[in-house]
């Protein structure tokens, strides 16, 4: 699940984001207003956490131009104001959530998690397909016959992303951009390799393959 990281605290920014990638998101970094906008505008996000004190401008300007656009990513507020104010602001602005520094990591990570959840009409932490129910807390996939299987880190993400949309055609393009951030480099034929190994667990009927197009889940299997 690909997140945009708006925080110009170098130092926080870095402890973030490790610990989102541990937590299944794949984290594009930016630290100040001006690569915000950029990169909410150019590339395909799930979620976004966005501090308000940048360094050249402020983070509810940077939301009010992605909304303006259309841009519809849900966004979680992180930012040293508690004030009351600034919290109706920001959600007038079109935020999801509102988080006060100083916060507990565990808080941030499931406060994201529920709003991706609502964003997907989702009320609770499974992500249900067919015979298939995949646990984003436990990153661990569960088959109708009781079995259950963990998941490496880029397994989740690539079966997260092909059960959030049973029936959707995936292309390689799209599906790399859910899986890695801008500064990863993944060869050619990574998803081909992880849809393999997805196979083993699930059947190879259950990941279809669509010639010229890309992949899709089947939750009729």
């Amino acid at each position: 699940m690909r997140l945009l990281l708006v925080e110009d605290d170098q130092m926080l920014s870095n402890s973030l984001l490790h610990q989102l990638e541990k937590s299944g998101f794949s984290v594009d970094p930016a630290y100040t207003a001006k690569e915000a906008i950029t990169l909410g505008e150019q590339e395909d996000y799930r979620v976004s956490i966005l501090d308000l004190g940048l360094p050249d401008g402020n983070g509810l300007d940077v939301l009010k131009k992605w909304r303006a656009k259309n841009i519809a990513f849900p966004v979680l507020i992180l930012t040293a104001r508690d004030d009351w104010h600034d919290k109706v602001a920001g959600l007038k602005a079109g935020a999801d959530d509102y988080l006060a520094k100083p916060f507990q990591t565990e808080e941030l990570i499931a406060r994201l998690n529920a709003i991706v959840r609502r964003s997907e009409g989702r009320t609770h932490s499974l992500v249900k397909a067919g015979r298939f129910v995949l646990d984003e807390n436990r990153q661990c996939l569960s088959v109708d016959d009781g079995t259950e299987h963990p998941l490496t880190g880029t397994e989740f993400r690539l079966l997260r992303c092909l059960m959030s949309k049973p029936g959707h055609v995936f292309s390689k393009d799209q599906l790399l951009e859910q899986l890695y951030s801008l500064e990863d480099s993944p060869s050619a034929n990574v998803i081909e390799a992880y849809i393999r190994r997805l196979r083993r667990l699930v059947g190879n009927s259950t990941i279809s393959t669509r010639r010229g197009q890309g992949y899709m889940f089947n939750d009729n299997v």
